[in-house]
């Protein structure tokens, strides 16, 4: 079944005063589906990083001028494309940051929108119906535009689709209360116009969305009446003249949505795949009045499969890029995972894990090149089996529990037979059936621990979090669980696999394992991958040289005469050079790393650092120097596929910890050594990356320099000289 997934949040928004408009433009997919563009009413275009949730550059209007429809990314030449004042054609590139001083060109129509897809060239569909290829228009910015609609008719809706090598514009227009649909396909132009069948009068459709279906066009709509409609619209149609009878649009109704008293009034319907629509703004059938639900619906069955409560006013807008869905309520822009599995009938009728059992399929019959070569000249007499058919032929003889009566069982069961049903329930199912249920097996498994001291299944939990569906959010007591229990494994692996552990869990972990002898951080098992980092590093012996912008022998050249006098002083009574001695034990090291790897946000973080104790924030540091020591060797290894901290994190929490600890250190005086050390870390970094600035601003200086082909000959002598 369709499942919707933890959201989060992309941004802020700024709602219209009379809080009817989201004050959202339009969502653009821009490199990748990890990069998304957001235009906003106020003039202003953002570029996000979706997985991050954090903006990378924005672009602004001057006071007076409008963005009139939403900003595109040529992927062909990675720009950007916007319109202001509706004839105003603006082009930047991702370093450009006054929009003011880029590219422009004004043209003799108004634009109704810009589109852009990969596979085919951007296009500009003007507001009577118009259509150009960008290059061609720019080209002659003045040229004249025809008039394709009459008077009274204007355009509600576009997109652009790129089909069989073939690039095609989708527009639908009303006119006195007549829906039309256009489809103009480019080189060769042609232009098709269909009528829509009218609904119940005064009617028109509230949304529109369109994919390609084999030599179709599927466009699907919405009434405020809560009829889902769609029309197949063949590519090879054929051309329209200009002022003939438009063809008639056959519709068949996919679904009929319940809009409980009243129309519909800001809603939107979004194709995801030939069997599913996601629909907001839309009642949900079996909740209260007065709430705002997202629903992934099956047009095969006429089944809701997935709902999600929305806070806030939804604004009938919804935008949808690789199994992710983006949709303004409220204040905020979120942006929704979902996951649409294959359409089948037992699935839309959940009575697809009862139906399918393994006892009832048929053992494969195709051995792996492993059992091939080793185990079949051993044992030849022996049938071919599969994991999963080893695992059936093992618990044939016992009943299969579902889910509900192993969560049942989790409530009263001794801890052997909590962890056989529930690795039974893992190796006998699809992985994709159980990911809406793991959040609720560990949740179930960590009340039980909490409140009972004799209860605790940590190879079950381990077990679940390997699984990948799980995060803090879904069972927020684990990890605190798991250091309760000191079971740093799990610990660990939760570490690893959760992108939203909160900064105070994080600090209550490096408390933890900062704390801990090394005689008791020796006897706990890790995962070997992170464990053969440190083994390497603390195993690496050689002579120490400049590397990453800092050499030990060579870091205090810059300093006055006063400064090298004080340190020689400093030196002979107290100080001792760095040493190359790991500070602290192999595993302890390894927990370490995990911390040093996790995200996090320093407004959050450093109060809570501010708890460690004065030892505890000295050992650290020092373990952070020798991992920076190390990595400034010139024969350093690098080590890929090996989980371990780079130097970007070493030093961010160098300077954390010397944020939240500063006082205190400098009134500690075994920590005298330890800063004078560390300020020379972080000035060498600076300097490093003062050096490579310049570098930077010398290559595009270059860059610049770059004369015409027609200037260099067969051959030639260029003597740069950099200063």
């Amino acid at each position: 079944m369709a499942a919707l997934y933890e959201g989060c949040t992309l941004c802020e928004l700024v709602p219209a005063q009379n809080q009817s408009n989201s004050g959202v433009k339009g969502v653009e997919e821009e490199r990748d589906s990890d990069h998304v563009i957001r235009t906003d009413s106020a003039g202003s275009v953002t570029l996000y990083k979706v997985s991050d949730q954090k903006p990378l550059s924005s672009w602004t209007v001057k006071q007076g001028q409008t963005l009139t429809c939403p900003a595109v990314y040529n992927p062909k030449t990675k720009e950007y494309i916007g319109v202001t004042d509706s004839k105003v054609v603006r082009i930047w590139k991702a370093e450009d940051l006054v929009l003011d001083k880029t590219f422009k060109a004004t043209v003799s129509s108004d634009v109704w929108r810009v589109h852009s897809a990969s596979g085919g060239e951007p296009v500009v569909l003007f507001q009577k119906g118009a259509v150009r290829v960008l290059d061609s228009l720019l080209s002659a910015p003045q040229q004249p535009i025809e008039e394709i609609l009459p008077q009274e008719e204007t355009i509600r809706w576009s997109t652009y689709i790129v089909a069989e090598s073939q690039q095609f514009i989708i527009f639908t227009t009303e006119q006195k209360g007549s829906n039309f649909l256009y489809l103009q396909r480019l080189n060769p132009n042609t232009l098709q116009r269909y009528r829509f069948e009218r609904e119940e009068p005064g009617l028109s459709p509230l949304s529109f969305s369109a994919s390609q279906s084999g030599k179709h066009i599927r466009l699907v709509y919405l009434y405020p009446n809560g009829q889902v409609y769609q029309s197949m619209v063949p590519l090879r149609g054929l051309g329209a003249e200009e002022g003939s009878q438009a063809l008639p649009l056959p519709r068949n109704l996919l679904l009929t949505l319940p809009v409980g008293e009243g129309l519909l009034e800001a809603a939107s319907a979004l194709v995801l795949d030939e069997a599913h629509v996601a629909v907001v703004g839309v009642p949900h059938p079996s909740a209260g009045a007065g709430k705002d639900f997202l629903c992934i619906w099956n047009t095969n069955f006429q089944t809701l499969q997935a709902g999600k409560e929305i806070a806030g006013k939804i604004y009938g807008q919804l935008w949808s890029f690789s199994n992710k869905l983006f949709i303004p309520h409220g204040k905020t822009l979120s942006v929704i995972p979902y996951e649409c599995p294959k359409s089948a009938l037992a699935s839309a009728l959940g009575k697809l894990k009862q139906a399918r059992s393994e006892e009832s399929r048929a053992p494969t019959s195709v051995p792996s090149w492993n059992e091939l070569l080793h185990e079949e000249k051993a044992q030849p007499s022996r049938p071919v089996e599969t994991r999963k058919t080893r695992t059936t032929r093992r618990t044939q003889s016992t009943p299969t529990l579902t889910i509900d009566q192993v969560l049942e069982l989790i409530k009263t069961g001794t801890v052997e037979e909590v962890q056989k049903e529930v690795d039974g329930l893992l190796s006998r199912s699809d992985l994709q059936e159980l990911q809406p249920s793991v959040g609720q097996l560990a949740s179930s498994l960590v009340s039980r621990s909490l409140a009972e001291t004799t209860f605790y299944t940590s190879s079950t939990l381990a077990q679940l979090v390997h699984t990948r569906s799980l995060c803090h959010s879904v069972c927020p007591d684990l990890v605190l669980l798991a250091l309760e229990k000191k079971d740093y494994f799990l610990c660990q692996l939760c570490l690893q696999f959760f992108p939203d552990i909160p900064e105070a869990v994080t600090c209550a972990c490096l408390k933890a394992f900062i704390s801990m002898p090394d005689v008791d951080a020796e006897k706990v098992s890790l995962e070997p991958v992170s464990i053969s980092f440190m083994e390497t590093l603390i195993g690496q012996h050689g002579p120490t040289g400049l590397q990453n912008g800092f050499s030990p022998t060579s870091g205090d050249e810059e300093r006055t005469e006063e400064a090298v006098n004080t340190r020689d002083k400093d030196k002979k009574e107290k100080s001792t050079p760095p040493e190359e001695i790991c500070p602290v034990g192999l595993h302890k090291a390894v927990l370490l790393n995990e911390v040093l790897q996790t995200a996090y946000t320093d407004t959050f973080l450093l109060p809570h650092l501010k708890d460690l104790s004065s030892p505890d924030v000295v050992l650290f540091l020092r373990y952070l120097q020798f991992l920076y020591l190390k990595y400034s060797q010139e024969d350093f290894p690098q080590m890929h596929g090996l989980r371990s901290p780079n130097l970007s994190q070493v030093m961010d929490w160098v300077c954390l910890l010397l944020d939240a600890h500063f006082t205190v250190l400098v009134m500690t005086s075994e920590a005298k050594g330890l800063l004078m050390n560390l300020h020379r870390f972080v000035r060498s970094q600076v300097k490093l990356v003062s050096e490579l600035g310049k570098i930077e601003g010398s290559l595009q200086e270059l860059n610049k320099m770059k004369g015409k082909k027609a200037e260099i000959g067969q051959y030639s002598i260029e003597v740069i000289e950099l200063f």
